[in-house]
């Protein structure tokens, strides 16, 4: 997979870090859970840059779970820039280093496809939840659901129509890819709430499998109950404003936001079902 954090920005946000001493290193990164290799003997120069590139190292840039982790530590430095703009150190002197530090890092993320807002660094497209569904998949070989997610992730905001059927798609595509796995064949007859119904049921994912004793056992029940709904409500929507039907030429779509809430929606499903299937199998149930 493609490295979500580029080399050029690691390596801006590295040398900010050499500005700052091995404490304040040590601070940021730990309090973030960014993991720290001290076995890895980086080539560069240097105690401070050596640090960051052992936390660095610890760190699967292909993967959101990690880089998310990452990007709050960068949240960190971009707050502390901005604090440093708004209210300069030496008085009334503007703290230029701050301020072209501050546009630099700024331009890296955004060529990332990164967006920094209010002291939040998320995807310029797509949603978090896309991102986590990225990493869920990504050991299955499947081509057509990494398509569906790669299509979702690019339409939400420009095509809003295109990213509810798709997410309703993608839904599906999870449901056959692992009752497949479990060699069940799904029936063509059945519609996204039965497929996600009988995926629930091959993972142990009804609330009659959650034992009575088990803690929070009504609540587990509960929403393991509601993730019917979730797939027909996808279902509903997609056949008002989704793609894959034809619709009066005349009709509005929905915003952005509503296709956001959808991929949202899909996506955290079919992760649950990802790594639930993924759980299972590592247990051999």
């Amino acid at each position: 997979m493609t490295n979500i954090i580029s080399k050029k920005t690691r390596l801006e946000f590295r040398e900010y870090f050499v500005t700052t001493t091995l404490r304040h290193i040590s601070q940021e990164f730990d309090a973030a859970d960014v993991p720290c290799d001290a076995d890895y003997n980086p080539p560069e120069s240097g105690a401070r840059r050596s640090l960051v590139e052992q936390y660095y190292h610890a760190v699967d840039f292909s993967s959101w779970r990690d880089v998310r982790k990452l990007l709050r530590v960068y949240e960190n430095v971009m707050l502390s820039l901005e604090d440093r703009i708004k209210t300069p150190l030496w008085g009334n002197n503007k703290d230029e280093y701050a301020e072209r530090t501050f546009e630099v890092l700024k331009r890296c993320v955004e060529r990332d496809g990164l967006l920094y807002s209010e002291g939040k660094i998320l995807p310029a497209t797509g949603t978090p939840a896309v991102e986590e569904l990225a990493d869920a998949a990504h050991a299955l070989d499947a081509q057509v659901l990494h398509q569906q997610i790669e299509r979702m992730r690019n339409a939400v905001d420009d095509d809003p129509a295109l990213a509810i059927g798709t997410a309703k798609e993608l839904l599906e595509t999870t449901c056959k890819t692992i009752l497949a796995d479990y060699e069940v064949q799904a029936d063509p007859s059945w519609d996204t709430t039965r497929l996600v119904k009988e995926a629930r049921a091959v993972l142990r994912l009804v609330p009659e499998d959650v034992p009575d004793s088990a803690k929070g056992a009504d609540i587990i029940k509960r929403l393991l109950s509601n993730l019917g709904q979730i797939s027909q409500g996808l279902a509903e929507l997609r056949n008002l404003y989704g793609t894959g039907h034809g619709r009066d030429g005349r009709a509005k779509g929905l915003p952005s936001r509503h296709a956001r809430l959808a991929v949202a929606c899909a996506s955290g499903l079919a992760t649950f079902l990802f790594e639930t299937h993924q759980a299972r199998q590592e247990k051999n149930i």
